[in-house]
């Protein structure tokens, strides 16, 4: 059966509205300590919106609101029907809110159109153009003039597309809206988060969740019935590679021009006002609420979205009373009850009790009327600007800022013989013959992104074994020396590497990776882990856009360009004994679409516009590839 990673995640997470915490709560728990109303909010332009409300059933004080909007549903539906649990945290939920979950304009019961991240619209001159800002605003009007109990505070949360509805509520925020925490948010589509990375197409990804997400919705619903098709898929490699072009994607068998999200996603694939237009970071400026925004270092989802975010706000809302909060997730991993482990990492801990007290502290502080001191003070919360899961040491760790000031930028750099080094020596020299080391690029043999075969995405694949790739020829393998220390590294990285390929355009897939020791090493480790190299951060960028995501450029073949590109943030520390490893490839399949290698259209061209590339990555002194990591103590 096929595997619905994606589904599965908005299931537990986002569309029943039931994390993994609930059953530690009595099984009646929010039946016999809140009431139920279910009700349409009028939107200014006359839209209503479908809103399911939970109040204390206690009435002898008043409490805050606390609102998650979403187009995974609000329900479930029916006056009778209650959730099993209630907020983001079973801590919140006993504590008492008035707590607030309501479908979006367009999804699920709510009335009108929906839109992809709907585009924020600065400046509205009628009561017809509306938002998420908009729609917010008049939802929290009227939640503080009908339902009563309530002590005129709003928070809002969100995880994945909720969190982009929690950031959308930041730009012109009711007065009302004291706390928001955007988790894992959707920002921008085109250039890191779901849809694309640097103009690469993540087609597994995609493919699977329009298939869900992008049914058609005649009229509101309670149950949107099923996918835009059926498909089996046992072994993702074989069939996409079977799929061929990315346009067969939309012959009959599959979306036959059924999905109008997925349709829009291939109609536009450069960085043009579609994208731009979604981008909501542009827009959180002169912020008010505080924020905690919260992200996962294994988040294959929307890891960017929630750095960036914090980034934006910090740049551009400089008072804000803005945090940030990353651990050691999957995406929306901090949502259950108990994360220890992740695949073959142990955390050594429950690191989900440590984030619970901290977002209990965030929306009590600032909804509850005995928490609320209202200092202008960016410690009134008395959370720290960074709290940050170190992986590696498995340690939290606490920074005035993010990323921390005590982080250094270190360049290692690519050389010959597969070494990465600090010292660029063994380069060779410049005006001197260029030295490189090249492979071979096929779109019929592309690198797969996993050992093994998955019918849907694997999600540890972000931290899994790096060795089968470290077998293939059309992989370049470049490592340190055993490390005589430990090296922590902590915030962005940023690639910078000189090629040149036969082809006109290409992929760059650049990888770090922690490299356990081997028995021989003569330290002590087990079995399974000698030797095994461990993902630590990796991205593509589509070598076109290197200029620009605008316009793309293609490359000159025989060229030697530079492509240099900013990472997602580390926390890491890499033991004593351990080698520091990148590696370089052109292909990262099924997980990122194929590059034809030739500049074209990828999501318009054809069978034969696909062709072998030979690739060519140079450490010569005038052309030094490397990666810089941001070290801590600059060593």
């Amino acid at each position: 059966m096929q595997q619905l990673f994606l589904v599965v995640k908005n299931i537990l997470f986002l569309v029943v509205g039931l994390p993994l915490w609930c059953s530690a709560q009595a099984p009646n728990f929010v039946k016999e300590n809140y009431t139920k109303k279910e009700v349409y909010i009028p939107m200014r332009d006359g839209k209503r919106l479908y809103t399911i409300i939970y109040s204390p059933r206690d009435e002898s004080r008043l409490y805050p609101f606390l609102m998650e909007r979403t187009p995974y549903s609000a329900g479930p539906y029916g006056d009778s029907v209650y959730r099993g649990s209630l907020g983001p945290n079973p801590v919140l939920s006993q504590e008492k809110y008035i707590f607030v979950y309501q479908d979006v304009r367009g999804r699920y019961m709510s009335e009108g159109d929906f839109e992809e991240m709907t585009p924020f619209k600065e400046g509205k001159k009628s009561s017809q153009e509306t938002d998420e800002s908009s729609d917010t605003w008049d939802t929290v009007d009227w939640l503080l003039k009908n339902i009563g109990n309530n002590n005129g505070r709003v928070g809002i949360w969100g995880i994945s597309y909720p969190g982009f509805y929690a950031s959308a509520s930041l730009p012109d925020a009711h007065p009302a809206i004291k706390a928001v925490s955007p988790q894992a948010p959707v920002t921008d589509e085109f250039i890191g988060d779901d849809a694309n990375h640097n103009g690469a197409f993540f087609l597994l990804d995609n493919f699977d969740f329009d298939n869900f997400f992008d049914i058609k919705r005649p009229v509101p619903v309670k149950e949107y019935g099923g996918n835009i098709f059926r498909v089996d898929i046992r072994d993702a490699y074989q069939f996409f590679l079977d799929l061929g072009p990315l346009k067969n994607a939309n012959d009959a068998r599959y979306f036959n021009n059924q999905g109008k999200i997925w349709n829009e996603y291939m109609e536009h694939s450069t960085y043009d006002a579609y994208w731009k237009a979604r981008n909501i970071r542009p827009h959180l400026k002169n912020i008010r609420p505080a924020v905690l925004v919260v992200g996962g270092w294994f988040d294959a989802e929307d890891m960017f979205g929630a750095l960036r975010t914090y980034e934006a706000i910090e740049k551009q809302s400089p008072g804000n009373d803005n945090h940030i909060i990353m651990g050691p997730w999957t995406h929306g991993g901090w949502a259950g009850g108990s994360w220890k482990a992740f695949g073959p990492l142990d955390f050594g801990q429950n690191v989900n009790e440590y984030y619970r007290r901290l977002e209990t502290q965030f929306f009590n502080h600032y909804l509850k009327d005995n928490d609320s001191a209202a200092l202008p003070d960016k410690k009134t919360a008395g959370l720290p600007e960074a709290s940050v899961f170190e992986t590696g040491s498995n340690q939290w760790k606490t920074y005035d800022t993010w990323p921390p000031v005590q982080a250094s930028p270190l360049k290692f750099y690519l050389l010959p013989g597969g070494r990465l080094s600090t010292e660029a020596k063994g380069s060779r020299s410049p005006g001197t013959a260029a030295a490189y080391d090249q492979y071979v690029s096929d779109p019929a043999n592309p690198v797969p992104y996993i050992d093994g075969v998955r019918g849907g995405r694997d999600n540890q694949y972000i931290i899994t074994d790096q060795r089968f790739a470290s077998k293939r020829a059309d992989v370049l393998t470049y490592q340190t020396d055993t490390l005589s220390q430990d090296l922590t590294v902590t915030g962005r990285l940023k690639a910078d590497i000189f090629l040149s390929s036969t082809g006109t355009d290409a992929d760059l897939v650049v990888k770090v990776i922690d490299v356990l020791p081997g028995h021989e090493e003569g330290i002590a480790v087990t079995q399974d882990a000698a030797g095994y190299q461990r993902l630590v951060r990796a991205d593509v960028f589509r070598c076109k856009f290197r200029e620009s995501y605008e316009k793309p450029e293609p490359l000159v073949p025989g060229k030697v360009t530079e492509v240099a590109f900013g990472m997602n943030e580390i926390a890491h520390t890499f033991k004593k004994g351990h080698r520091i490893m990148v590696q370089i490839q052109s292909s990262w399949f099924p997980l990122v679409d194929l590059n034809p290698q030739t500049f074209v259209n990828i999501p318009t061209c054809a069978k034969e516009d696909f062709r072998k590339a030979t690739i060519r990555v140079y450490h010569d002194g005038g052309h030094l590839s490397g990666i810089t990591l941001p070290v801590m103590g600059g060593k």
